[in-house]
């Protein structure tokens, strides 16, 4: 008997999606997040004279399935108010949608909390 990959539930605006992931994807995930994080503070922080726009976050991975997030932080005001764009594909279906990303990283995470 095989055991199951571990399931990321990740909650979206409308309704949610789980897929096999590795505690290992999901710790590289939340260092990616938490560098977002910082670069949405230094956008937000930066405020008249020349502000030095943040790099987007492109993470992805290749697993089960292959998930991309995507967010460019100068365009939200905080953490708190932003939002990623989500993809997730294999070979039969193709989901794009857009996630709160504090949501996002509750789901990791409760994720890391239960499998890491």
């Amino acid at each position: 008997m095989t055991m199951a990959s571990p399931q990321l539930r990740l909650n979206l605006s409308e309704g949610s999606v789980s897929f096999g992931f590795s505690p290992e994807a999901a710790q590289a995930l939340k260092q990616a997040i938490l560098g977002l994080m910082d670069s949405i503070k230094q956008a937000a922080t930066q405020t008249g004279g020349k502000a030095s726009p943040q790099q987007s976050m492109e993470y992805r991975h290749t697993g089960d399935v292959f998930l991309e997030i995507f967010c460019n932080p100068n365009i939200w005001p905080s953490p708190f108010a932003a939002k990623v764009l989500i993809t997730l594909r294999d070979d039969r279906i193709r989901l794009n949608t857009e996630a709160e990303l504090t949501r996002v990283v509750e789901d990791i995470n409760q994720f890391l909390d239960q499998y890491g």
